[in-house]
């Protein structure tokens, strides 16, 4: 059983990275593997959406995101953290988002994987940035865990907030318990990356 948690903040040592260290404590507390993984200094670029993909079973781009997608597929749960900037997630887990329209690898896939949230913000932003989370753990049939959203400014001051730190690790311990039921979505009813609309026959 393995958690990992990515912090998608560009600063390390932050309030994500605090809190998000606290949520695989509770990980490892519940007898999981946990392992934190920071995108501050990575080279993530931007998906250029070739499509080559879906052909290939492979992103065609060379970053450091093929570090990532091999973590995501060894993880049994993923937690995603993130700063709000401009009133939305980061731009650094926008682009691992974008980029996982990529298959993990052969026969690997999000499917049945356990999703949790950590996002600070200053102020607002942390509804959207769950509302997007939440409807991409849907779209890659993944299975929702908790969130935490902590309001802080100053570098490191979630440390001080004793209800944010107690919902962090009881995320992770959550995240584990999940997994562990073993849920398995029914196979035929592939999801997809594109809308439904209007212009569906």
């Amino acid at each position: 059983m393995k958690v990992l948690g990515i912090s998608c903040s560009p600063r390390p040592s932050g309030n994500t990275q605090v809190l998000l260290e606290e949520a695989l404590e509770g990980a490892r507390s519940e007898g999981a593997e946990a392992e934190y993984f920071s995108l501050a200094g990575k080279d993530i670029k931007p998906c250029d959406a070739c499509g080559s993909c879906h052909k290939t079973g492979k992103c065609h781009i060379t970053d450091d995101m093929t570090e990532v997608y091999e973590k995501m597929a060894e993880a049994d749960g993923i937690i995603f953290g993130t700063p709000i900037y401009f009133y939305g997630m980061s731009a650094q887990l926008k682009a691992l988002i974008d980029r996982t329209f990529a298959p993990l690898g052969k026969g690997k896939s999000f499917t049945n994987k356990v999703g949790g949230v950590i996002v600070v913000a200053g102020s607002v932003g942390i509804i959207d940035a769950l509302k997007d989370l939440y409807f991409y753990f849907a779209i890659k049939r993944m299975v929702a865990g908790n969130w935490v959203g902590a309001y802080a400014n100053g570098k490191g001051d979630v440390k001080n907030m004793a209800g944010a730190m107690k919902a962090a690790h009881e995320l992770g311990r959550e995240m584990v318990q999940i997994a562990k039921t073993g849920f398995k979505y029914p196979r035929g009813f592939q999801r997809s990356h594109f809308a439904y609309g209007t212009h569906t026959h």
